[in-house]
């Protein structure tokens, strides 16, 4: 018997490879749709995933690049028009099946579901963009799986803040002591600590390979499968080739000092 009762995703980076040649390039598709002659290539990208949330993305990046409108346009309306916008063009890329979960997910997923683990989902990413991923990537009926999504801007302050863990952990019926995040970049880690979840196994990716995890107790390359091994960053897998759940439940032991 688990001593954790269930494991909250984030989703960006983490359950999929979505950021770089998913959200960059809708990004892109709406300013042209726009008429806009904003590019952002691979490294700027990278350099505004600082920023949580799209349209606080986009908001971001008119501030830093200085871009002001006709006092005419409503600035707000035009960042909400630009990410439903970007929403779409998001929405069609995944319904091609361009973007898989990332080595192991699938796998992870099916052994917590198999042993009664709760599964649950917190991200700054809006419900459309989730239900879509997981429509078109692992397998049928995949979303129905996750007891809880938590989702978009259904609370008042994004990652890093702990709000969207908090909100999770709340929907689930439990304390932070009872479930396993699993995150990819400092800021979902400072999410996830900040809501008490010290049980923290990160899953890096090319955009946040480099960044600071020192606070997380387990950080992986990937999750791993079988003929893909899994490569301890930072923490131990304890023996293992793969990220399973002995490998969460040491991890989430040590994080909580249970014996």
């Amino acid at each position: 018997m688990s001593g954790f009762k269930a494991i909250i995703f984030d989703v960006d980076g983490t359950l999929a490879d979505t950021e770089r040649d998913g959200h960059r390039p809708a990004f892109n598709a709406a300013f042209a749709q726009a008429g806009l002659d904003w590019t952002w290539d691979v490294r700027r990208y990278g350099e505004l995933l600082a920023v949580t949330g799209g349209k606080e993305r986009i908001r971001y990046f008119m501030e830093s690049e200085g871009i002001q409108f006709d006092p005419s346009v409503d600035q707000d309306a035009l960042i909400s028009e630009l990410h439903r916008s970007k929403t779409r063009h998001y929405v069609s890329m995944l319904q091609t099946g361009a973007i898989p979960l990332r080595p192991g997910v699938l796998r992870l997923l099916r052994e917590a579901r198999s042993t009664g683990i709760a599964l649950a989902i917190a991200t700054t990413t809006t419900p459309e963009n989730v239900d879509a991923l997981l429509a078109q990537c692992g397998e049928p009926g995949l979303r129905d799986w996750f007891a809880v999504i938590a989702a978009g801007d259904v609370v008042p302050a994004k990652k890093p803040a702990p709000d969207i863990f908090l909100l999770a952990l709340a929907e689930l019926g439990l304390a932070a002591h009872e479930c396993i995040a699993v995150e990819d970049s400092v800021n979902g880690v400072r999410a996830a600590l900040g809501a008490g979840l010290k049980a923290l196994l990160v899953t890096v990716n090319d955009y946040t390979a480099r960044q600071d995890f020192r606070a997380a107790p387990l950080v992986v390359d990937h999750l791993g499968d079988p003929g893909r091994p899994a490569r301890a960053l930072s923490g131990r897998l304890g023996g293992q080739s793969v990220v399973n759940l002995d490998v969460l439940e040491q991890m989430h032991r040590q994080a909580y000092a249970l014996h």
